[in-house]
């Protein structure tokens, strides 16, 4: 098994008033429709995720990576775009200690939801997500689709590990695949998933933080590593906003903010104001 990580106390009580209420009882969502959702994801100096589409890049240091699986263990799910999925193929679970001798992971583990309109996602046996599940360390996703019939040989594999197909009908206004974050969150929350954390990729959190969708989202925590990618990367920045007399305007904007240093990073904490 991978390395348990640790996340000191008084760091993660600098995090607490961001994080969805620890009693399934409550919520500070508008809606009992939709859980409560966190945006977090790492950004170099000139807001880049990734050097390039699909590269995988590393961009936090230890201290940062243990507050994100620490993160994880705070939410029933973690999202993530089927780039994501292909390009990393991750294991979306959580390796916080779960105990005071710190050499046991967890035993809560977040649901993995993958958002995946066309079904592209080649998940196999062999995928990690799902040889995680088999090890007892995590649990095997859930795949936001458009497609009504998906991959049936995908669909039973899936299903023998515990998780499964959400099929949505898309409604990009523009003719592709997109869907209604509305519907994607009320998905969730059918499920009895009352909170999630959604880690990109660039796509999902630059729609995100559009102002159509921006009231959806509860809060926002940011990685900033002291680095810059360069052009050419993939890079955190929603759609230009125009006002009514057609004037460039801020398309968001972070509210009640806290800045944590964390190793040779700094995390930002906030909420979205559009």
């Amino acid at each position: 098994m991978a390395e348990v990580l640790h996340f000191p106390a008084e760091d993660a009580a600098k995090l607490e008033a961001y994080l969805p209420p620890r009693h399934s009882s409550l919520t500070t969502s508008e809606s009992s429709q939709r859980p409560f959702v966190t945006l977090t994801f790492a950004t170099s100096l000139d807001s880049s995720l990734a050097l390039a589409p699909g590269v995988r890049t590393a961009l936090s240091g230890p201290q940062s990576k243990a507050m994100t699986h620490y993160l994880r263990s705070r939410h029933d799910a973690i999202l993530v775009g089927v780039g994501t999925a292909v390009a990393d193929d991750p294991g979306l679970n959580c390796r916080i200690a779960g105990d005071e001798s710190g050499t046991t992971v967890s035993s809560h583990q977040p649901r993995p939801i993958v958002i995946d309109p066309q079904d592209r996602w080649a998940l196999t046996h062999d995928s990690r997500v799902l040889a995680t599940q088999r090890r007892g360390f995590g649990l095997a996703p859930f795949i936001v689709t458009a497609v009504r019939e998906p991959d049936e040989v995908k669909r039973q594999l899936l299903e023998s590990h515990g998780g499964k197909y959400i099929i949505l009908a898309a409604n990009g206004d523009d003719g592709s695949t997109r869907f209604s974050w509305a519907d994607v969150l009320a998905s969730i929350a059918s499920n009895g998933l009352q909170s999630v954390m959604i880690e990109g990729g660039g796509s999902i959190i630059n729609t995100l933080l559009a102002p159509q969708n921006s009231h959806l989202v509860d809060s926002v925590i940011v990685t900033i590593a002291p680095t810059w990618l360069g052009r050419g990367g993939v890079v955190v920045s929603p759609d230009r906003v125009y006002d009514t007399n057609h004037q460039a305007t801020a398309a968001a904007r972070l509210s009640d903010v806290k800045w944590q240093p964390l190793g040779d990073d700094v995390v930002l904490c906030g909420r979205l104001h559009s």
